[in-house]
């Protein structure tokens, strides 16, 4: 599925149990659900040079991370690098019951992966995946 401006734009929002708006030209927003320590969706395709805002709203009754980078990130995170985020583009921490949100441009096409680092919660599976598209 790609996110961005299209004529498919609303009913992939919608697939995605979301919200995407189109009013900025290449700025969008996505929700993603936490629920039972797993992200959703599980997967997500972007296009170079979106600018996406995520709206990360967790369920659980414990706190979660929202790690967006490669694998050279996620290995950072999970030997612990931080107690809490949202400084950085890409990275916030999600209190229990709460939502969060972090924005994140991607300028360059490849993989990135979502994941959370709080203790065993990445070992669970608890990430999703990212492709950016030329």
């Amino acid at each position: 599925m790609r996110l961005g401006p299209g004529p498919g734009l609303t009913f992939v929002a919608l697939l995605l149990g979301g919200c995407i708006d189109t009013a900025s030209a290449g700025h969008s927003e996505v929700i993603v659900n936490i629920d039972h320590s797993r992200f959703e969706p599980e997967a997500f395709e972007f296009e170079q040079g979106d600018v996406v805002t995520f709206v990360v709203r967790n369920a659980d009754p414990i706190d979660h991370e929202f790690i967006l980078g490669d694998e050279a990130v996620q290995d950072l995170h999970e030997k612990g690098a931080h107690p809490s985020h949202g400084d950085l583009p890409g990275e916030v921490s999600v209190a229990a019951d709460s939502t969060a949100t972090t924005t994140y441009e991607f300028t360059e096409p490849g993989k990135l992966i979502i994941g959370c680092h709080l203790p065993a919660h990445y070992d669970y599976g608890m990430k999703a995946q990212v492709r950016i598209d030329p």
